[in-house]
């Protein structure tokens, strides 16, 4: 069985940088344990900003600098890419929440199983998770409830809720 986990965004603006969480802080060592353990290929997604972010949609409705190309906060946190040493990994720069290049990387894989953790949540986690159950329907797709934060302990929840709607197992 071919397994694929998605780390999403777990960097260092996500975390303790600029859009940094004490939930977010929480799952570092879940997330650790998670990718070590796991039986398969490991991606991480990168939110990957430019210097002219605040001129961006984005940046009007969030205008706080943040995952800069290049910057300290751009970075996936130290731990979190070391624990997929030694595994079949990849990284993908996405320049907003959903990214088509994970779709067509996880279907290039022909992957049996596809699990998500990683940040936000109520943002990226959902929108990766609904992309990729548009584009893999017939692939089961499970989030790790642990190894994920959202903006706020209640839209993490609510974004939960939202993927079983859509079939999406929450583990």
């Amino acid at each position: 069985m071919k397994k694929l986990l998605v780390v999403i965004d777990m960097q260092v603006d996500f975390i303790d940088g600029a859009l940094g969480t004490k939930e977010a802080e929480a799952i570092v060592p879940s997330v650790i344990q998670k990718i070590t353990e796991f039986d398969g290929d490991v991606v991480y997604t990168r939110d990957t900003h430019e210097e002219t972010y605040m001129d961006t949609a984005e940046g009007k409705k969030l205008p706080v600098p943040h995952c800069i190309r290049g910057s300290d906060g751009w970075q996936i946190h130290p731990g979190v890419y070391a624990a997929g040493a030694g595994k079949t990994i990849a990284v993908i720069d996405k320049p907003t929440f959903g990214s088509a290049a994970l779709c067509d990387f996880a279907a290039a894989g022909e992957y049996d199983s596809i699990e998500l953790v990683g940040l936000c949540t109520d943002i990226c986690v959902i929108s990766n998770a609904l992309c990729l159950k548009a584009r893999l329907w017939e692939t089961p797709i499970g989030v790790w409830k642990s190894c994920c934060a959202g903006v706020t302990p209640e839209s993490h929840d609510n974004a939960l809720s939202a993927m079983t709607m859509c079939q999406i197992d929450i583990l």
